[in-house]
């Protein structure tokens, strides 16, 4: 829905800035599909960030939890381009140890509430870096959050 929003806001004011010159039909068609481009773009991008951050604090939930560990997590997004998210992550298992610090974690993303409520499991790794626990998954969870990381 936002995408298809994002692109016809986009256009229509890619139409009104090629009008406003007045430009034929072909450099107004050019104009409004470079907006339109721009602004799925600028889309997409801020969706990156958000499934950054989502997977940012996923790593930082598993990260200190012994194997069998759980705890929660959740996102509180700056710009809401998707709903805030929560859920559980556990420790399914050390991958490895020593320099390269890795752990496969099991996480559940849980949306609405009571006899509404739905809750869908996903695996991933993550490992430390210098600055804390990171996301490691090349492919986090292609259902969920599509070919956008």
């Amino acid at each position: 829905m936002l995408t298809e929003t994002t692109s016809a806001v986009a256009g229509i004011g890619g139409a009104s800035v090629a009008d406003s010159l007045g430009a034929n039909a072909a450099l107004t068609t050019g104009i409004g599909l470079g907006v339109q481009a721009l602004g799925r773009a600028g889309l997409q991008y801020a969706q990156r960030k958000t499934h950054g951050a989502a997977q940012d604090r996923i790593a930082a939930a598993a990260g200190p939890l012994p194997v069998s560990g759980t705890a929660a997590w959740k996102t509180n997004h700056a710009i809401p381009v998707e709903p805030n998210e929560r859920g559980q992550v556990a420790v399914s298992r050390v991958i490895s140890t020593g320099a390269l610090d890795c752990k496969e974690i099991v996480f559940s993303v849980e949306d609405g509430a009571g006899a509404k409520a739905t809750r869908a499991f996903y695996l991933a790794a993550v490992c430390r870096d210098a600055t804390g626990w990171k996301w490691a998954s090349a492919e986090p969870a292609t259902g969920r959050w599509g070919s956008l990381q």
